[in-house]
């Protein structure tokens, strides 16, 4: 008897010791990619450092500025007025534009890039329209602003990003405390600058901050219209000059970009608690608008929706008729059955290691532990370029300790077990999305019960049994929610997938791309549609969220 119970205690601790071992190890790997970034940026440039510096280097950063500037400005007008129109006031159309607003988050920058471009040039339909109906005969005769260009992808950027703002501002306004409204009201404040505003600004400087970082992030929209932005620069500098280390330095000055950002969106969040200083909900009557507000706020919420969403959208859909007679279906399968293969096995990837982190962290982990599982999960705020750099090292690193521990003395590249394969890619987009995951999972864990996990315990059940009987169970929509979103995500990628695939590894995100680098936007049209169609699967989430938050 007290053998067994020796040898129980002993299982037990070599079961808790599993139980740790687990999220460390899952969890440097995942930083791995990040510390070898570093490490790669303090090596040599052979010079080619202080040439960036004299020439392009603040070319890069100040792009960069002005991008996050006019995008935020612009955003800030878009996000932030519809989302006080439709949570304050009645207006014709304001159930449909409830949902509406989200949907140009559905559309990837690059992809309304393409479209943008054809519709906007000198031989689209637009300009061409302009020069039939006043006779001008060619461009010396009238100006029409350039869509590749800054200004232009500030345009785009907008369009596609507003909805960040959007839905945080939505959420604020409809969760403040009407008793703040009618104080305001009593004293003949403008509700909006006085209560509005304020009580919202916490959610909207957060909302700004993730959309600075997924501009900070772009790059097909800014390498199509010929930007040159931190993001675009490494990318020419790695694959132009093939200088991995000065690329990985250019990246530092991001990293800088991006903390400023993260350390903005945590000062917010932390402070969005103001809005929740009154327990107290009440309803929040809308105002009715009169017939000309109610069409001018109409026309307001429908303008965003269209240039980010219905006008893109309806491009791709002309051109892909055109094109469906001579498409290459056999290729297009062959490339939709990669990208779902890809994109499926990084989710799945992603809820195993996210699932694991998360719940052992959460149920067994030390604050440590839980600072360094939140810090593994910080990939997401690395742009794509950026975080192939330290992926492409750190692969590089372990197939150099497999060829070392197999006494091969031979090309990596024939024995490596991640350079040039899918797992490299799988690697690289586990560390950038599984933020995804285990934010999704985090946010389910909290909501299950505590009591019913002593209750487990009291009943004399393993924490296996528990977590098998009572924990997956409650947080299996948020496993399932934060895998479709990691898959979503997976599917839109482009620097990573473009820097990293195999030879002739092709997805939809990367298909599309060479069509439109060819300015072949008809045959990049189709592929295009079907990114677009996948990224309405977050949005549904979205409207979800939106519609369970009591007005």
């Amino acid at each position: 008897m007290v053998t067994n119970l020796v040898i129980k205690e002993k299982f037990n601790h070599i079961s808790i010791d599993i139980w740790h071992f687990v999220p460390w190890v899952l969890s440097f790997i995942l930083i791995g990619p990040v510390i070898c970034l570093f490490i790669t940026a303090t090596g040599d440039s052979e010079g080619l450092w202080n040439h960036l510096y004299q020439t392009v280097l603040i070319k890069y950063i100040l792009n960069t500025v002005k991008l996050m500037i006019g995008v935020s400005i612009t955003v800030l007008i878009f996000g932030v007025g519809t989302a006080w129109l439709v949570s304050r006031y009645e207006f014709t159309g304001r159930k449909v534009f409830d949902w509406m607003l989200m949907l140009p988050a559905a559309c990837p920058a690059y992809l309304v890039a393409y479209a943008y471009t054809d519709f906007f040039e000198y031989a689209g339909p637009v300009q061409s329209l302009l020069r039939n109906f006043f006779g001008w005969q060619n461009a010396q005769y009238y100006w029409f602003p350039e869509i590749r260009s800054l200004g232009g992808a500030i345009l785009v950027m907008s369009f596609v990003l507003y909805p960040y703002v959007y839905v945080l501002a939505r959420t604020s306004f409809l969760k403040s405390p009407s008793s703040f409204y009618e104080v305001g009201k009593l004293y003949n404040k403008n509700i909006f600058f006085s209560v509005g505003l304020p009580l919202a600004r916490p959610a909207i400087i957060a909302g700004l901050a993730l959309v600075c970082m997924e501009v900070i992030s772009d790059f097909g929209t800014v390498e199509f219209f010929t930007v040159e932005t931190l993001t675009l620069g490494i990318f020419n500098v790695w694959l132009g000059m093939n200088n991995l280390v000065a690329a990985a330095q250019i990246s530092i000055i991001a990293f800088i970009f991006v903390i400023a950002l993260l350390f903005i969106e945590f000062k917010s969040r932390a402070n969005r608690r103001f809005n929740d200083s009154s327990q107290r909900q009440t309803n929040i009557k809308k105002i009715s608008l009169p017939p000309l507000q109610s069409a001018l706020s109409a026309l307001f919420c429908l303008f965003p929706i269209f240039m980010g969403f219905l006008l893109p959208v309806i491009l791709l859909l002309l051109h892909s008729f055109k094109t469906s007679y001579h498409q290459d279906w056999s290729i297009l399968f062959n490339i939709l059955w990669n990208t779902i293969l890809i994109s499926g096995l990084g989710a799945i990837s992603i809820i195993l290691i996210s699932s694991s982190t998360a719940i052992i962290s959460f149920y067994k982990g030390s604050k440590t532990l839980n600072k360094f599982t939140d810090l593994a999960s910080t990939g997401y705020a690395f742009p794509g370029t950026m975080l192939s750099i330290g992926v492409l090292v750190f692969a590089g690193f372990i197939d150099k300790s497999y060829i070392s521990s197999m006494g091969l003395i031979t090309d990596n590249s024939k024995f490596g077990l991640l350079s040039g394969t899918v797992i490299i890619l799988l690697l690289a987009y586990v560390a950038r999305f599984q933020a995804v995951g285990y934010g999704s999972i985090r946010s389910g864990l909290t909501q299950v019960p505590e009591n019913l996990i002593d209750a487990s315990y009291t009943m004399g059940k393993s924490f296996t049994e528990t977590l098998t009987k009572i924990i997956l169970p409650l947080i299996k929509t948020s496993i399932i929610a934060g895998g479709l979103l990691a898959f979503v995500d997976i599917m839109k990628e482009l620097p990573m997938t473009l820097l990293l695939r195999p030879f002739n590894f092709e997805t939809l995100a990367t298909y599309t791309y060479q069509f439109a680098h060819d300015e072949l936007i008809e045959q990049a049209s189709l592929p295009a549609l079907l990114i677009i169609l996948a990224g309405l699967i977050p949005v549904i989430f979205m409207n979800k969220f939106l519609r369970d938050i009591k007005i």
